[in-house]
């Protein structure tokens, strides 16, 4: 999680600088997560100029509607009663001939802060290359910013450091059933957050998972985090009225994302037979859990040797090309979760 976290700190780094109103005369904001960069560019659009200097001293644009020319015109004027003027680029990646922002970046205006929000796609290709000298002035002039996606087993430990920066703590629970439901989408998460903590009782310091079910419309009991703990615990009957609500609710719990997780959970326990160290600590690492559930783990594997989760996976492939009409005849996706279930369970 190192450029994750890295992005973190260097994300509380900037808005702490801001806050103390130490301005760059550049803020190139990238990367796959588009939550950070958007909180920085709302930051700056928010707070350095006051209403009255705004009206002629703040520019925000897209990136559809300008070139790099006109980008370089507006960020060359000079601010009207006012110490900075602010031009803030949105969705700066579709810029006609970015790579020509080089040339005002080489002596940028010391009274214009630029900001410019060039998010790229999550799959993993790097298009800075097409402009790598405008990076190389980013960060010689001001602030070049990487905005790293998480992975999903990374969240609950970003939704426990968001919630501590309110003075709020969450049950790891809370935190694994919200993960569950919203996905890695930060700004949702951070929305979902929010609400929670503005209907969070005033003598309540900590969120259960019993405000998720509440408020968000979680269910504590059908869900696919207990359906791959009731999978580790070989509890077929809890499992299979976990996978009979789905069925009854295949919209909220599509069956891709089910047997997704099911995936990893099986994973997670192979993995953990072929630890050389298996204290709490370190297994949460390299499962990449919180310690809270290392016990979970522990105790599915002691039902489940290697050999079975290999088999396992193998089922999860096999139920996943079916699910998508492969050697599948009219089996609907709840009957073929019961038939995986029961293989789980039961299967040698």
């Amino acid at each position: 999680m190192a450029k994750q976290s890295q992005t973190v700190e260097t994300f509380q780094n900037i808005l702490q600088e801001l806050k103390n109103k130490i301005y760059k005369p550049i803020y190139f904001l990238t990367g796959d997560e588009p939550y950070f960069i958007d909180k920085i560019a709302e930051y700056i659009e928010d707070n350095v100029l006051s209403s009255s200097e705004k009206a002629f001293n703040q520019t925000v644009v897209y990136g559809r509607d300008i070139s790099a020319a006109d980008i370089i015109n507006a960020a060359r004027r000079f601010p009207m009663m006012s110490n900075y003027q602010v031009v803030i680029v949105k969705e700066a990646q579709n810029v006609r001939n970015l790579s020509d922002l080089e040339i005002y970046l080489k002596t940028p205006l010391n009274s214009t802060i630029l900001v410019v929000c060039y998010k790229i796609a999550s799959d993993g290709k790097k298009s800075s290359d097409k402009f790598s000298g405008v990076v190389k002035l980013a960060k010689q002039k001001g602030i070049y910013f990487e905005s790293k996606k998480f992975y999903d087993y990374q969240i609950p430990d970003w939704i426990v450091g968001y919630l501590k920066d309110k003075g709020i703590k969450i049950d790891p629970l809370a935190a694994n059933l919200l993960t569950e439901f919203v996905g890695n989408d930060l700004s949702r998460l951070a929305h979902e957050l929010d609400k929670l903590a503005i209907i969070l009782p005033a003598d309540s310091k900590q969120i259960q998972a019993a405000d998720i079910e509440r408020n968000i419309g979680i269910s504590r009991d059908f869900n696919r985090f207990e359906l791959t703990k009731a999978l580790g615990e070989m509890n077929f009957a809890r499992a299979m009225r976990i996978a009979d609500h789905f069925a009854r609710n295949p919209n909220a719990n599509p069956f891709v994302l089910t047997i997704t997780a099911i995936y990893q959970y099986f994973i997670k326990i192979l993995k953990y037979h072929f630890l050389a160290d298996k204290s709490k600590a370190s297994v949460a690492k390299e499962l990449g859990v919180n310690e809270f559930f290392v016990a979970e783990y522990e105790r599915a594997a002691k039902r489940y040797s290697p050999s079975r989760c290999v088999s396992i996976i193998h089922w999860l492939s096999e139920y996943d090309m079916r699910s998508k009409g492969v050697n599948n005849g009219s089996t609907d996706h709840g009957e073929l979760l019961r038939e995986l279930i029961y293989l789980i369970v039961f299967g040698k």
